[in-house]
């Protein structure tokens, strides 16, 4: 427990600052796209907001204990062990999500396909780093 609880605090902080270090680089390259972000859809509040801050580290600590249980059956260097990751998560988790969610709200498929990819860039960076923490 203490590996997964470790190892999951430090991804979640990885994940957390290139997540807004990223989010910050593509609204200053790409300020058309989130001009669509202007959707009552995504106004918050703020009595919540705190939940959006910590979307990383729920993520990491799922993905420790996802890590835990299943690490045995990715093969390869910690790369490969880390994309393969990436990939299991993405099919198993982000394409369902991300079907059911453009099914049923008003998001448009460049929103959802940058979701799926941002998804996908966060479990391989979780993988990568698991292997290397947590082989």
């Amino acid at each position: 427990m203490k590996k997964i609880l470790l190892s999951g605090l430090a991804v979640g902080s990885l994940l957390f600052v290139l997540g807004y270090g990223s989010l910050f680089m593509a609204i200053r390259f790409f300020p058309d796209f989130f001009t669509s972000y202007s959707n009552p859809l995504f106004n918050s509040d703020g009595s919540r907001d705190i939940l959006f801050y910590l979307h990383a580290f729920v993520l990491s600590l799922a993905l420790a204990w996802f890590w835990e249980r299943f690490k045995g059956m990715f093969k390869g260097n910690f790369i490969v062990r880390g994309l393969e990751f990436g990939f299991v998560y993405a099919i198993v988790s982000l394409i369902p999500v991300m079907w059911i969610t453009f099914s049923a709200l008003d998001v448009t498929v460049t929103m959802v396909l940058s979701w799926l990819v941002y998804g996908f860039f966060q479990a391989v960076v979780a993988g990568i780093l698991f292997a290397k923490l947590n082989p």
